[in-house]
């Protein structure tokens, strides 16, 4: 994983002391990491420099987590709006067609 737990939790603003969603954030930032990886059609191993990915791939992969946690179900009861220069534009820098 490229992301760990402390660093998803304090994306989330979780109080590290908070355990009783720590798996279920585990599951997803292997979630994210999936999906950033299957949007690049690439594998993460690839982008790495010294073990690390770019920055704007642990970004993109911190705003998949914070979305998935924070919107469970596939249903909104807000408005509806895309955030610019959000996940589709880090991930955009990585892609390969």
């Amino acid at each position: 994983m490229y992301i760990n737990l402390d660093l998803a939790k304090k994306h989330l603003n979780i109080d590290s002391d908070f355990i009783l969603d720590d798996l279920y954030i585990l599951d997803l930032i292997t979630v994210a990491e999936d999906v950033v990886s299957r949007n690049l059609n690439i594998a993460l191993k690839e982008l790495e420099a010294g073990g690390q990915l770019p920055p704007a791939i642990i970004q993109a992969m911190l705003l998949l987590i914070g979305n998935f946690y924070a919107n469970r179900e596939p249903v909104s009861y807000g408005i509806m709006a895309k955030i610019p220069l959000s996940f589709e534009y880090l991930i955009s820098l990585y892609r390969k067609y």
